[in-house]
């Protein structure tokens, strides 16, 4: 393989939404040479490649950023961090206000104010929001992206950052990055579990099937602690085109119904993941398939769900139009999807402080891979850019770090890629060892098949096989770049699955019933009103408990002495 050489002030790992914005602020408050090193096109990259109709953390008038972190606190049971939270809710409106400068399309009511949908979310027109926010990144000539480069590993010596090693997905070429601050914005992790629609359709998922994981994994492996990845995510969706629910419960008032006509949400409850229990429960009893009810909605009402649907999840749409049934004659059948981990939505990924430093001394997270911050959704992922963007420009000011070569490390990585062109008569490809996994992982570690339900001596078996495939991947074979990139988004998913369920093993309580049931915990406990947090150490998952952030202990700063060494990272038990 071709090696190319590069070095950087800031080296900003994903190009999605938080990354985006991340080297938008940096191109407005200093001189950093920023680059941007994205899998795909960056200019339709990530969660919001297809487009999104909403901005669903927005405050409304009415209500504060507190209102924000007390409902995202009570939605997530509790473990959550205040103090991200509300450094995160104090910039929605800006950054809101910042796209629709850019060209974003946010409707408005007759008298010119935004057009609400419920008590935190406004609608937009948002086909075009990945593009938008892909030129105010490149709006600077100091900002430059490397499309269709996959990230692998981290340069990190003495638990300080910097760079990272990863190759082109088409070309035979690699890439030693070599950069004083490292921001990383690659998103969670889909396809752990065996999805709704298997086979040729397996990519119809609720969450981008391109996010393996790599942000997590990268981080794992160097010794990053990550928090709360048992506070999995489980979306609830369309049946069959697995489109969101929220835009017909929000947008039009429909309720959960079972088979029988009978609302259960309020016997269940009402945050995110009682809503998935409570259809999953009324399923698993016999009083399924469970609906949407949306019969009683008017024609100016399913017409606006046709257009909102067309800007996001089109599939949907052309689902109504071919059956002849749109949502105004029939019932949308809803269903749970496969679990995920995404920090966008739930608490789960890097431990960070409020600078979203994470325990790696100039390595930043934002967006789904940045934990503790639930509920972030579009606007938070960016704000938390705007975060790490600030205080990595800080960082490179106080710290005046030189730039390390590392190149018995570099090389170490460099040599792993090419033995993957040398392997020989493998016994099993790729994509059957990633099938392999989805059905342990669904089986043994609470997927759809199970109800989401998990028992201790199943983790262990999940546990034992993963580690089976884990260790067996080595001897996989890339004929192509492709194959190469195949291979390293499964090494990806098989360490984030590992530490999951550690992760799931420690956390003994069922906290969050649809997202986690722990079958031999099935109630909380107060016990576990602390974060789980692992880091590895010598090869090893280590677990730790940590206590709750409150809104008031904030600013939580980590501090790191001259070695590089952590010597404050929260609060432990």
């Amino acid at each position: 393989m071709e090696i190319k050489t590069l070095e950087t002030d800031i080296l900003i790992i994903g190009g999605g939404t938080a990354g985006c914005y991340a080297a938008y602020t940096l191109g407005r408050i200093c001189e950093a040479k920023v680059l941007i090193a994205e899998k795909a096109n960056i200019k339709r990259s990530g969660c919001l490649a297809a487009g999104v109709n909403a901005i669903n953390a927005y405050i409304v008038p009415g209500k504060t950023p507190k209102d924000y972190v007390e409902y995202a606190k009570e939605d997530a049971k509790g473990i959550v961090r205040e103090d991200l939270l509300l450094s995160m809710s104090e910039g929605l409106n800006e950054v809101t206000k910042e796209l629709e400068h850019h060209g974003l399309v946010i409707l408005k009511d007759e008298n010119g104010n935004y057009q609400t949908r419920g008590n935190r979310n406004i609608k937009i027109n948002g086909e075009n929001i990945k593009p938008i926010l892909a030129d105010m990144a490149m709006s600077k000539e100091q900002i430059s992206v490397l499309n269709h480069v996959n990230i692998t590993d981290y340069l990190v010596e003495h638990n300080r950052i910097y760079g990272a090693v990863g190759f082109h997905v088409d070309q035979k070429v690699a890439y030693v990055i070599r950069a004083k601050a490292v921001l990383i914005a690659t998103g969670g992790a889909a396809g752990l579990y065996r999805p709704n629609n298997p086979g040729f359709s397996r990519h119809k998922m609720w969450y981008p099937p391109f996010n393996t994981g790599a942000g997590y994994a990268m981080g794992i492996r160097a010794g990053a602690e990550m928090t709360t990845l048992e506070m999995r995510f489980v979306a609830l969706r369309c049946k069959d085109t697995i489109a969101p629910t929220g835009t017909i419960a929000q947008g039009v008032g429909a309720g959960q119904i079972n088979a029988f006509d009978e609302n259960y949400e309020k016997k269940y409850g009402l945050a995110t993941c009682e809503r998935v229990y409570g259809t999953t429960k009324e399923r698993k009893e016999g009083r399924g398939p469970c609906y949407l009810e949306t019969i009683a909605i008017t024609k100016e009402q399913e017409a606006d769900l046709y257009k909102a649907y067309l800007n996001m999840a089109p599939s949907q749409t052309l689902r109504w139009i071919e059956s002849g049934k749109g949502p105004a004659k029939e019932n949308v059948e809803i269903e749970g999807t496969e679990p995920y981990i995404v920090g966008g939505h739930t608490a789960s990924g890097y431990w960070i402080d409020n600078h979203r430093q994470t325990t790696i001394q100039g390595l930043f997270a934002a967006g789904d891979v940045a934990g503790g911050a639930p509920q972030k959704y579009v606007t938070g992922a960016m704000v938390e850019g705007k975060i790490a963007a600030e205080y990595m420009a800080e960082y490179l000011k106080e710290t005046k770090q030189a730039v390390v070569q590392l190149k018995e490390q570099a090389d170490s990585y460099l040599k792993e890629y090419e033995l993957y062109f040398k392997n020989q008569n493998q016994m099993i490809d790729c994509e059957q060892m990633e099938e392999a996994m989805q059905k342990i992982m669904d089986r043994y570690a609470g997927g759809i098949s199970t109800d989401y339900q998990f028992h201790e001596r199943y983790l262990k078996i999940a546990t034992e096989q993963i580690t089976q495939l884990e260790n067996h991947v080595r001897f996989l074979q890339a004929k192509s770049m492709d194959d190469l990139l195949q291979i390293y988004e499964l090494k990806e998913r098989l360490t984030v699955c590992l530490s999951l369920i550690k992760h799931m093993k420690t956390r003994k309580e069922t906290r969050w019933p649809g997202f986690t049931e722990y079958a031999d915990y099935p109630r909380v406990s107060h016990n576990y009103e602390v974060y789980i947090n692992s880091y590895l150490e010598d090869g090893k998952r280590k677990m730790r408990c940590r206590k709750l952030v409150g809104a008031q202990d904030w600013p939580v700063v980590f501090r790191f002495d001259d070695a590089g060494t952590l010597i404050y990272g929260g609060d432990s038990l």
